[in-house]
């Protein structure tokens, strides 16, 4: 199977079902903004590979859900109205997020000032994949009828890479900057 299609070279693309549609369509920047937030954790990723904190095995394992779970928030934003994806999210995938964000949490110093992304590269990645997926947010909000579970996906993630970028940062021992008053 070749890479190229050559389908794509007049500014069009197929969602799933095989609908032609504009490559500037909020609904292609939405999952592709998705796809740009997955590979920033992907980056993220590759640079937990050789660190041995215990706490970063479970990082790993979960972002790596994550990721999945991005690919299938992009299905869904690729299915036209009226069509049915077959993965789909579940209110049990906020709730893992959920889970993380106060599990983690609870282990970090309690923020007294706005902080400046950065630390440790996977956190400065995670931070990244944080405003990237606040983006994917405001494209999907812009798509009539997504599903709300998509929506608050989307939103807790958002939270969820802020919690995880200060986690690693700290079970890593990169100090976080805070933000200086002029």
């Amino acid at each position: 199977m070749k890479i190229y299609t050559k389908s794509g070279d007049k500014g069009t693309t197929s969602l799933i079902y095989g609908e032609r549609i504009s490559k500037n369509d909020t609904r292609v920047e939405a999952y592709g903004t998705c796809d740009e937030a997955n590979s920033m954790i992907g980056l993220a990723l590759s640079f937990l590979v050789n660190e041995k904190a215990t706490e970063v095995e479970e990082v790993r394992s979960v972002l790596y859900q994550i990721q999945t779970n991005l690919f299938h928030v992009g299905a869904e934003l690729a299915t036209p109205r009226g069509k049915e994806v077959k993965w789909k999210l579940q209110e049990t995938d906020i709730e893992e997020l959920e889970k993380f964000i106060d599990k983690w949490d609870a282990t970090l110093p309690q923020l007294r000032n706005f902080i400046l992304p950065g630390g440790h590269p996977a956190g400065a990645a995670l931070h990244t994949a944080r405003t990237v997926i606040r983006r994917a947010e405001r494209c999907a909000v812009a798509i009539e009828n997504s599903n709300p579970l998509v929506l608050s996906y989307l939103n807790r993630l958002s939270d969820f890479l802020f919690v995880a970028a200060r986690f690693v940062n700290d079970k890593l021992g990169a100090v976080e900057t805070k933000l200086h008053d002029r």
